[in-house]
């Protein structure tokens, strides 16, 4: 059965601040980390408030990726909304990966994309050597579309045109 994705909500703070923190370690080896006052109550508290405010405004759409159980496996986001586009981030926690679960919020990340918030095109990042995001992209329909710098890190780009098919 696939995840769930759920809208970003006020709610979620407590369980997402508990996933990043213990995924902290796994995803520092492949994503920029967030940096230490991300992590304390007052600084995640207010990192939370103001995705939700971004939310709101319609400049970005953030949702959390739950598993059969309701547990919290993941965050999958449209970032930057403009003329029809967004750029797709997500991150699967650890006890989650190599399931099948980010190739399948991806997708019905792309259909909200399409359907709910009006968009035609996506766009991703992804360092060069992290294969299983560069295997989920493509998975789901995204091309190479150059390079770019992740965190310092050499990157490629992806581009996924027709949400809707």
């Amino acid at each position: 059965m696939p995840p769930t994705l759920e809208r970003l909500r006020a709610d979620h703070a407590e369980a997402l601040l508990a996933f990043e923190h213990e995924n902290r370690a796994y995803f520092a080896r492949t994503v920029p980390d967030r940096g230490d006052e991300y992590f304390t109550p007052a600084g995640f508290a207010a990192r939370h408030q103001a995705l939700l405010a971004e939310q709101d405004a319609g400049v970005c759409h953030f949702h959390v990726v739950l598993d059969v159980e309701g547990r919290l496996v993941g965050r999958i986001n449209l970032m930057d909304v403009e003329d029809g586009s967004a750029e797709l981030g997500y991150r699967v926690g650890e006890l989650a990966s190599g399931k099948g679960v980010a190739t399948a919020a991806v997708a019905e990340m792309c259909r909200l994309a399409a359907t709910a918030y009006g968009l035609t095109s996506l766009v991703a990042v992804t360092t060069l050597d992290n294969a299983g995001s560069r295997t989920v992209l493509e998975r789901n329909g995204f091309v190479t579309s150059g390079e770019t710098t992740v965190g310092g890190r050499p990157g490629i780009r992806y581009r996924r045109e027709h949400l809707g098919h």
